[in-house]
């Protein structure tokens, strides 16, 4: 016992020595609060971390720099600071970290999403834009969207009134258009690939100790985490395989994702070798992160419209009139939704599906401003704290208020940094129409064809927002409400 205590005080006798003679130095680097010895400030992170560090950035900037373990991460918390760091130096912080999760999840980093700046991720990203989420291809799915949207609305109009679990059908809604658009057929009703697409997205918002601590990498394996990344991985893998060689053995049209990219790579049209891998890859970036987020926004509109019925009503009443007595809502219709759009900003604002998004890192030294940022810097860009800049959006920044966004042309494709949910500059989000359109339909759906309201005996318990924890932010809690038909 003496010896472990002798030893983790010279490792601290140590260590602090050592981060005095590195403060010593003069460096011009941004506010920081104070950190511990080797863990740096990973104990200031909290169950929630996007509210953590926009507490901090209220008291040390919209550029502060914290420390997770060894490695220097700057968080952004500002729509001026973002712009500096997305527009201004894009370039430079235009790649991605490396970490344990994407290693063992994302086929190290092979995705789209995840892939470092450079060659690649070009290519990869070129072959999305141009072959699977070009208008053309939103539009030829439309015919997907409406049919998984008539299956909803049939099983809200068989709850006969009862209290329904919206959130499950929110999920598997999307989940059955993704599986279709991305994949050819339906897996959401298979119970194993429900457990495994639920395993993977838990597991891509789990911390890694070791990335940021390698000494302590240890507690990853005692805890069971390397273990469930390599399982889990190697599972979606088998599965992923499995799609790959029904399409390669089956008699298909070529309409769904993974056709359009097997055809890519058997003609080889697009000037560079797509392997097998890289399709795979692509497929898991398009099915995970089009799957949890775009469920997550709906949930939350539901969710605030349910919590302000003068909203939901004012929605109705604009669905219902643009809709002109019609049975359904056509994709046409939406675009002059406005005030469905400004439910869906202000949601956005205040619910971010990413609130951290997807984390950046710098390629080289960079002034930023009047700091000196090294290479190799972790960018959190806080979209959750932008979305609650007083100086922007006025003193109701907690409130749900759609109204502010109809007369104002912020949006949130990357052109406005006061809203930036999907990301802006050179990694911004690609998926952004194809999102948009099946939320957009959907919200004007439901509107249109129920009214809606909380159980009456937990209505205290349904508008409570509490959140999970993880990469995604959603309710912590399903959401349950009553659907009566509005004929």
């Amino acid at each position: 016992m003496m010896m472990i205590l002798l030893v983790c005080s010279i490792i601290l006798i140590t260590t602090l020595f050592l981060q005095n003679r590195s403060t010593g130095k003069k460096s011009n680097t941004p506010k920081s609060p104070p950190r511990f010895p080797l863990i740096g400030n990973l104990h200031q992170l909290g169950r929630h971390p996007h509210r953590s560090l926009c507490s901090l950035s209220q008291r040390y900037g919209p550029l502060m720099l914290l420390h997770f373990g060894r490695v220097p991460v700057l968080v952004v918390s500002s729509a001026d600071a973002a712009r500096d760091v997305l527009k201004t130096h894009d370039r430079v912080f235009a790649s991605r970290p490396w970490t344990k999760i994407t290693e063992k999840l994302l086929y190290n980093g092979r995705d789209v999403a995840s892939a470092p700046y450079g060659e690649y991720w070009r290519q990869m990203k070129s072959v999305c834009v141009v072959h699977l989420l070009s208008n053309k291809m939103v539009r030829s799915f439309r015919d997907v969207r409406e049919e998984e949207i008539s299956l909803m609305i049939e099983k809200i109009r068989e709850s006969s009134s009862l209290p329904l679990n919206l959130s499950k059908l929110l999920v598997s809604l999307t989940n059955d258009v993704i599986c279709r658009v991305a994949l050819g057929k339906k897996y959401g009703c298979e119970t194993d690939f429900k457990e495994l697409t639920e395993r993977f997205s838990r597991l891509l918002g789990t911390f890694s100790v070791g990335t940021y601590v390698p000494w302590l990498a240890w507690i990853d394996w005692i805890r069971g985490l390397d273990r469930q990344l390599k399982k889990t991985g190697n599972d979606f893998d088998e599965f992923l395989e499995k799609v790959l060689d029904d399409h390669v053995d089956g008699d298909r049209d070529g309409t769904d994702f993974v056709d359009v990219l097997l055809t890519i790579q058997r003609d080889k049209s697009v000037g560079f070798q797509l392997d097998r891998l890289s399709i795979k890859a692509i497929i898991l970036d398009v099915f995970v992160g089009a799957t949890d987020t775009s469920y997550t926004l709906m949930e939350w509109v539901m969710t605030e419209l349910l919590r302000h019925r003068e909203c939901l009503n004012k929605l109705q009443e604009e669905v219902r009139t643009i809709c002109n007595g019609r049975s359904s809502v056509l994709e046409e219709d939406i675009q002059d939704m406005k005030y469905l759009k400004a439910v869906i900003k202000e949601t956005l604002r205040l619910h971010p599906p990413l609130p951290l998004m997807a984390p950046h890192e710098s390629t080289h030294d960079v002034r930023l401003r009047e700091y000196d940022i090294p290479a190799g810097t972790q960018v959190l860009i806080s979209a959750w704290a932008i979305g609650r800049e007083a100086l922007t959006w006025g003193l109701d920044v907690e409130e749900f208020r759609p109204e502010r966004h109809l007369d104002s042309s912020v949006d949130f494709r990357g052109q406005d940094f006061e809203l930036i949910p999907f990301g802006a500059g050179r990694r911004i989000c690609p998926a952004i129409s194809f999102a948009v359109v099946l939320n957009e339909v959907v919200l004007a759906t439901l509107v249109h064809q129920f009214d809606w309201r909380l159980p009456v005996e937990s209505t205290e318990d349904q508008t409570n927002v509490a959140e999970s924890t993880g990469l995604a932010i959603h309710r912590m809690f399903p959401l349950y409400a009553i659907a009566s038909s509005s004929t």
